[in-house]
């Protein structure tokens, strides 16, 4: 089901910014017995993106109604929630009336996600690079080419994920995921000061982590120092927590802290899945 400015089926403007230029904000999180889960973390991401981007956010209570009426029927599934700046000119200039556009829709619940998470994905190295800049670092703006073009690099469902660096060889990210990695007795994932999306689940972990009195490091990753890690993990809210059993020709084992870290969301209400494997 679509809904575009709360009406089924409505159309958008060929002006559109988010059309033309990628000015926009996106959110996408699982569906679980007709409730969006961690909804409220996923719209205060939002707002924080409005306010860096300076695109008024939608009314919350708006926004709330529609989506919990598009969740309701659904046990299974996942939500986009898209806002752009809305309809202007052509040019980069934003026009000086704002009047943004909301898209929300729901799609069917991707196959395979049990099954990753119980016995782990590959995952392959992209050549195409993660930019730097710090402007659009952290937020989940629609300006997404980058990943694309990394996600375009093979055309086959395995392997499942692609790491994309950064021009100095770091790991930024995954093509549509957040990347953690256990060294010794220590959490580590990348800075995502010069790029990359903050994922909700990401924060969620380093957060729990801390909790469970994990060690947690954010810092600069090389991929030589990921390969040689003792477990590697990715994460986003549909996905919840994918073990990663093979990259970019290294072998690896899932390993304890990747499980604890898996029942310790659960517990929380946090994923659409948990492993029991």
């Amino acid at each position: 089901m679509l809904l575009i400015d709360g009406t089924p089926h409505g159309t958008v403007p060929a002006d559109d910014r988010g059309l033309n230029y990628g000015d926009g904000l996106f959110e996408t999180c699982a569906v679980r017995d007709g409730r969006p889960l961690l909804w409220e973390r996923h719209l205060e991401r939002l707002h924080r993106g409005c306010r860096h981007l300076r695109i008024p956010p939608p009314l919350a209570a708006t926004l709330d109604e529609e989506v919990r009426g598009l969740c309701r029927n659904h046990q299974q599934a996942v939500l986009k929630v898209l806002l752009t700046r809305g309809s202007g000119g052509r040019g980069y200039r934003p026009p000086a009336r704002v009047e943004p556009l909301r898209v929300l829709s729901v799609h069917p619940w991707p196959e395979q996600v049990a099954e990753r998470a119980c016995h782990g994905i590959r995952m392959r190295r992209c050549t195409t690079p993660s930019s730097a800049n710090p402007a659009l670092a952290r937020i989940k703006h629609t300006s997404r080419l980058e990943n694309v073009l990394a996600r375009a690099e093979w055309a086959a469902d395995d392997p499942v994920e692609g790491l994309m660096l950064n021009l100095d060889g770091e790991v930024v990210e995954g093509t549509a995921s957040n990347v953690f990695m256990v060294e010794g007795d220590m959490l580590y994932t990348p800075s995502l000061e010069r790029g990359g999306v903050a994922g909700i689940v990401r924060e969620l972990l380093l957060e729990t982590a801390a909790d469970a009195g994990i060690p947690v490091a954010v810092t600069a990753l090389p991929l030589a120092r990921l390969k040689q890690a003792s477990e590697v993990f990715v994460c986003n809210s549909v996905a919840g927590i994918w073990p990663v059993v093979w990259c970019d020709g290294t072998d690896l084992a899932v390993g304890p802290v990747t499980r604890r870290l898996q029942g310790l969301l659960g517990a929380k209400d946090a994923l659409a899945y948990v492993p029991e494997c």
